[in-house]
């Protein structure tokens, strides 16, 4: 999965393995030393010398903190190519000696997915990120995550998200537009990561969006779930083929629990 989706992306951008600088991986559903980009190098022709940058943990906001991370070392050595790869198997957390309400609900939720983007400074390709920026709420470490046992991962939800989303997403989202010296009424697109259908409607409600206007979120997540990190790259890859709006924002909320934002301008 990992080949495939770095391969359709650097096709798309006309590139090539031995072009890529640096890889960055994230995925929170397995954990593999070597990590993947390592154990893909030959089969994807990575040149000895490109750099491998490796993430877990962050769950469902993976698909936006990646992207963000991608594109600072992409703005911090200009010219370099970045390659973003995001692989999540949550059909691992599949377990039938422990079966909570929790992890009949992930099982019926959540699916498996990768997706990865090339980033690079300058010009060219659909969008530009002008601006990135976090919330981690206090005290939110049993909102969602794993629990690594010896049988394997077991889900954790211990509050329910979509009320979570509803009161507090708003506010942290105006404080880091904010720091972009933007406001919410500014973003003419809200790109969210499709938590569930309730979490849509939480997030729709949150951000003054009019029912229904998350559609391509709705979209992926009827076809194919929630893939934890790569759904929110799904859901952009759906926007920019109908159409990337002027300015919009990459958001996924994720363990920690935080939320993560990509500010896009459409490319000129």
């Amino acid at each position: 999965m990992f080949v495939q989706a770095a391969s359709a992306a650097l096709a798309e951008a006309g590139l090539a393995g031995p072009d890529v600088d640096v890889i960055v991986t994230v995925s929170s559903t397995g954990i593999a030393t070597p990590s993947l980009e390592a154990r893909a190098m030959e089969r994807m022709k990575f040149r000895p010398d490109a750099a491998r940058v490796p993430v877990f943990g962050l769950g469902c906001a993976g698909g936006a903190t990646g992207l963000a991370l991608a594109a600072k070392l992409a703005a911090a050595t200009p010219g370099a190519i970045v390659l973003f790869v995001t692989v999540e198997l949550c059909s691992l957390a599949f377990r039938l000696d422990n079966l909570s309400k929790a992890d009949i609900v992930a099982t019926a939720l959540f699916g498996d997915g990768a997706a990865a983007c090339v980033v690079r400074a300058g010009e060219g390709g659909f969008a530009q990120v002008t601006g990135i920026a976090e919330h981690t709420w206090p005290a939110t470490l049993d909102v969602m995550g794993w629990r690594v046992e010896p049988t394997g991962l077991g889900v954790i939800f211990a509050r329910a998200i979509p009320p979570f989303a509803k009161t507090n997403l708003r506010p942290a989202m105006a404080s880091m537009l904010g720091g972009q010296n933007l406001e919410v009424e500014d973003i003419d697109r809200f790109i969210c990561h499709p938590g569930g259908v309730k979490v849509i409607e939480a997030l729709e409600l949150s951000l003054s969006i009019p029912q229904g206007g998350l559609d391509r979120e709705r979209e992926v997540l009827a076809d194919h779930g929630n893939m934890s990190a790569p759904t929110a790259l799904f859901v952009l890859d759906r926007v920019r083929r109908s159409g990337m709006p002027p300015r919009s924002v990459l958001t996924a909320l994720g363990p920690g629990f935080t939320a993560s934002t990509v500010t896009l301008d459409r490319a000129a």
